[in-house]
């Protein structure tokens, strides 16, 4: 993810970079062809006045010969001779590139030239001028510089700007966002945010406000409810599992009664798992946990592997541990132990007599895994009431609740199959 001014700025950037690639190529192709040009215009003034010139000194043929030739000879760049028979008479403009005839080292520069016909003494002659156009390139460079410089002064100056501004105007914005941050509904504080006069920002804020309100009104309600629900439910619960063991303890009672009774204490003992289940994954939805405790997970999982024990005993599971010790985590203390116990709970509830149990903690997972013939469905396997087995009197929310937990502290479950062994893994 990047912030919001990389997101501007960075096309911009590119832009930029390339109007200034595409610039310098055209620079050229236009500066030259102006040079080009204004030599074109240049030339055709010197062959006009030179034989202006000429024609104005009424020089005899031999004299005019006399004079053309030292013309040529001192003006290496200019070239009169009368026209030939082959001549078609035609002006030419062109470019070439040559070694300049007056320097011993190698220098070749580029010429602008004029081939025209003109009348000296009622005579047609073929006049040739070349003009050196080679300062054009270090014009062209020059601008080329200049105008690279004041494209890198004018970037520079707008990220600086861009960056200033941008602190300044996304203050209010950077705060709403840090208060958002710290907002916790179990605290229930108003949050006043800073005021701004960027409209933008003043409407993201007055709807920040009303919408936390609404929240913290509809949390409150909810958490009114999940705590009358636990006390109006469970109280009679409670008088009905404890009115049921005095009628099982009672000497009158029939088999088939008794029988029927003790179905009926396993239906409600279930029923206030389900109640007690249902009423603490609403806490966690409502986030009625706090969970900014410092946890030892080590500790925790000994303490649920020691009080699991006779559980283990009771199905003969060897326990095989592979803990590393002094992990330490930010979470719930007693969310964090109901997701290991129901993990543990699992384990033993759908793993045969005399297997093992793995368990294994590092500063990244926990993994748990324990011997079974078919890979489960890991479309409904965390959904609350499905069930692994037929044969279980368990609730059907226990890997609802490990699932729950885990995004609550920010961890993610994983379920994977591998050597017919069922293995859940918790990633902090």
């Amino acid at each position: 993810m990047k912030p919001l001014l990389k997101k501007i700025t960075n096309p911009f950037l590119l832009y930029v970079l390339i109007v200034l690639g595409v610039s310098v190529p055209v620079y050229y192709v236009v500066i030259d062809g102006i040079w080009k040009s204004e030599l074109d215009e240049h030339n055709k003034i010197i062959v006009e006045k030179t034989a202006f010139e000429l024609n104005g000194l009424q020089l005899s043929d031999d004299k005019l010969q006399h004079s053309i030739a030292i013309w040529n000879s001192i003006q290496p760049s200019t070239d009169i001779r009368k026209l030939g028979t082959n001549d078609s008479g035609k002006d030419s403009i062109y470019t070439i590139e040559k070694q300049k005839s007056y320097v011993a080292h190698e220098n070749i520069d580029r010429f602008r030239c004029l081939s025209t016909v003109v009348q000296i003494n009622g005579s047609p002659y073929r006049f040739t001028v070349e003009t050196n156009i080679e300062e054009s390139i270090e014009t062209i460079a020059a601008i080329a510089a200049t105008t690279l410089f004041f494209f890198i002064m004018l970037v520079l100056g707008i990220l600086i700007l861009s960056r200033r501004i941008s602190t300044k105007v996304w203050a209010p914005f950077r705060d709403t966002v840090e208060k958002l941050k710290s907002f916790n509904l179990n605290s229930q504080h108003q949050i006043t945010f800073q005021q701004t006069d960027t409209i933008e920002f003043h409407e993201l804020n007055q709807s920040l406000e009303k919408l936390l309100k609404k929240n913290v009104a509809v949390y409150r309600s909810q958490k009114e409810f999940t705590e009358n629900a636990s006390h109006e439910l469970q109280t009679p619960l409670a008088i009905l599992k404890n009115k049921l063991d005095i009628l099982l303890q009672s000497p009158n009672l029939s088999t088939e009664q008794y029988l029927q009774i003790e179905d009926m204490h396993r239906a409600l003992s279930r029923s206030t798992r389900i109640n007690r289940n249902l009423l603490l994954l609403a806490k966690i939805d409502n986030s009625q946990f706090d969970h900014s405790e410092t946890l030892r997970l080590d500790s925790l999982l000994l303490q649920s592997i020691s009080t699991m024990q006779e559980h283990f005993e009771q199905k003969q599971l060897t326990v095989e541990e592979n803990i590393q010790p002094d992990v330490l985590f930010t979470g719930n203390s007693s969310l964090t132990e109901i997701l290991i116990n129901n993990l543990l709970l699992n384990a033993i509830r759908y793993s045969a007599s005399n297997n093992m149990i793995a368990i294994q903690l590092t500063e990244t997972y926990l993994e748990i895994d324990n011997p079974g013939e078919v890979a489960l469905d890991p479309n409904t396997l965390f959904k609350r009431f499905s069930k692994l087995s037929k044969n279980n009197l368990g609730s059907g929310l226990g890997l609802a609740i490990v699932l729950e937990i885990a995004r609550y502290q920010g961890w993610t479950v994983q379920y994977r199959f591998e050597n017919k062994k069922h293995i859940f893994s918790v990633q902090f």
